[in-house]
């Protein structure tokens, strides 16, 4: 049988060593194609707020100019009398204008425009939170194939080595052919269990260097020691460990700080601010505008003043103040009222629906993790006595007090202790960072 065989790993440019949980995150922080995205949602906002103040505080200014020929009847601008020559006019003018009551149109979308931009990074730590948690379970997947495939490299060469001893002992006739066979069956259970845990490691790990957007040319090496602070090597996890907090006090702090809930919140203020300007769309329009003009003619057969002194005598300037009233739109204003009515009842339903699923989730998230403390500690206990079964059998095995059957059986009830102790812990760990996110700790600083 071929084992199976890790390629060495070669360090890519610029990274030295092995990457931890967290210098994971970051680097998939940093590369996300998905964050960069909602970082352009986020420069949106910003421009969305800009434009929101300039409208606010500053006039409309323009100005424009035009020039033409007239081939046809046209209006002497000296006499006021028609004429038949043909004649060029040119004219340039300044104006702006200023709106002095629309509504509150423009102060509540400032006050939207601000709240967008709330949401936006709101959204941009939910997603850097999405990716950290994603990062979180393949980096757990990938050290739980990896130690699991340790364990395996260390039932082969335990079992090549009781093969060897038993034909060695069959050669002196102590031990019997078919006491032979069936370690080799054995080993080559061993091995193929290897060869799976191995691939499975390999693939998990390539599901790690997606998230985080590796390069694909270079090898992702990753630590895989488990710090003794997070309950493993005999160190135990006390379940409910959330400090001298209480569930009801995660809960309110979720409620209070989680971002999908904020989001929602800051969606329905929005959706009410759109009502009230939808209703004062009603009222008359004010505006207040002014504006100063000049132009320059000449025709032909005629003696006119030069450009400079038409230019300057040709001014003159306006101010206007205007009244908008609204009369008949073809129940455009109702429908707007209407339709922004239904985008608040919307966002209300949407608000107390996410209300309600965050705390399901912290509550869920609280149990999950109590009883996953629960289920490491006793899947511990019980590695430790498969572990040592296993150790009596194999001292037995050498001396011949039990057959290579009931050998292999205690060897595959070790193995699974061993995978199920790894699997606990990692769900665990899995669970108990998401009570922290929930209490208002980032998974990248946990």
């Amino acid at each position: 049988m071929v084992q199976a065989q890790e390629p060495a790993m070669a360090a890519p440019t610029g990274y030295d060593g092995q990457m931890s949980l967290k210098e994971c995150m970051e680097y998939a922080i940093s590369n996300s194609t998905k964050l960069r995205i909602q970082q352009a949602a986020g420069n949106d906002a910003r421009i969305a707020r800009r434009d929101a103040a300039l409208a606010l505080f500053t006039p409309n200014i323009s100005a424009s100019t035009y020039a033409y020929y007239n081939f046809g009847r046209s209006i002497d601008p000296q006499t006021n009398t028609y004429f038949n020559t043909t004649s060029f006019h040119n004219n340039y003018s300044v104006s702006a204008g200023f709106d002095l009551f629309d509504g509150f149109k423009a102060v509540n979308n400032l006050r939207i425009s601000k709240t967008g931009m709330l949401i936006a990074e709101s959204q941009e730590r939910q997603a850097e939170a999405d990716i950290c948690l994603a990062v979180m379970e393949a980096y757990y997947n990938v050290v739980y194939y990896k130690r699991l495939t340790d364990v395996y490299k260390e039932q082969v060469a335990t079992a090549e080595q009781s093969l060897a001893k038993a034909r060695r002992q069959e050669e002196l006739g102590q031990k019997g052919h078919a006491d032979v066979v069936q370690m080799e069956a054995d080993l080559a259970d061993r091995q193929y269990d290897l060869t799976n845990t191995y691939n499975m490691y390999q693939s998990h790990k390539m599901t790690l260097a997606d998230l985080m957007f590796w390069p694909l040319d270079q090898d992702l090496e990753i630590v895989t020691a488990i710090p003794d602070q997070v309950g493993y090597d005999g160190i135990s996890v006390i379940p409910g460990s959330t400090g001298n907090l209480s569930t009801e006090a995660i809960v309110d702090y979720a409620l209070d700080h989680n971002p999908a809930v904020q989001i929602a919140s800051w969606q329905e203020q929005n959706a009410k601010r759109e009502l009230s300007t939808a209703k004062w769309q009603l009222l008359p329009s004010v505006g207040l505008y002014a504006g100063w003009s000049t132009s320059y003619y000449t025709y032909q057969g005629s003696q006119t003043a030069a450009f400079q002194n038409q230019f300057r005598n040709n001014g003159g300037e306006y101010v206007e103040l205007s009244i908008s009233i609204p009369i008949w739109g073809r129940m455009s204003r109702a429908s707007r009222i209407s339709k922004a009515r239904n985008s608040l009842t919307r966002a209300s339903a949407e608000l107390d629906q996410k209300r309600r699923d965050v705390e399901s989730e912290v509550r869920r998230a609280i149990q999950d993790r109590d009883g996953a403390a629960t289920a490491f500690q006793q899947a511990q206990r019980k590695a430790e006595v498969q572990e040592e079964a296993y150790t009596l059998n194999l001292k037995k095995l050498d001396q011949g007090l039990v057959s290579p059957l009931e050998f292999q059986t205690a060897g595959n009830n070790y193995l699974k202790a061993k995978a199920d102790e790894m699997n606990s812990l990692f769900n665990y760990l899995i669970k108990q960072a998401v009570v922290k996110y929930y209490n208002g700790i980032e998974y990248i600083n946990q």
